[in-house]
């Protein structure tokens, strides 16, 4: 019985792979392979991200012809909707009980009139202000 655990033994031990020493594992070619991987696949994500925008904008030759311009909460669950929708504007109301077209506005849609920006400092501007607070 002892020579057939003894053999059993010998041969799981010459088909193990021989540990290697502590000191030849080389743990910053490790933890390279391992940064250099992840990187691989947070690439082929936004990769696979831009290619799959990229297939259903195709997908629709025209382009759209239904664009939300504005939405606003009115209650808890209502809302009211300005859309553009083959040169025209609807608004419309949406809420629990469905939808309802409040009004069409024919003709051009009115251009926005937005507030002028305020001036953005130049990175000079701003380095000679906080010399001078100094």
């Amino acid at each position: 019985m002892n020579g057939a655990r003894g053999t059993a033994h010998g041969i799981v031990a010459a088909l193990a792979p021989a540990a290697l020493p502590a000191a030849d594992v080389d743990v910053g070619g490790e933890l390279l392979r391992v940064l250099l991987s992840l990187v691989a696949v947070v690439a082929l994500i936004f990769v696979a991200g831009w290619l799959s925008r990229r297939m259903q904008l195709r997908s629709r030759p025209g382009g759209r012809r239904i664009r939300c311009v504005e939405a606003m909460a009115v209650g808890a669950r209502d809302r009211v909707l300005l859309l553009d929708a083959d040169g025209k504007r609807l608004l419309v109301g949406v809420g629990p009980g469905g939808m309802r077209t409040l009004h069409v506005y024919e003709g051009v849609a009115p251009a926005a009139a937005e507030p002028p920006a305020p001036e953005v400092p130049s990175f000079a501007q701003l380095l000679s202000r906080w010399k001078g607070k100094s």
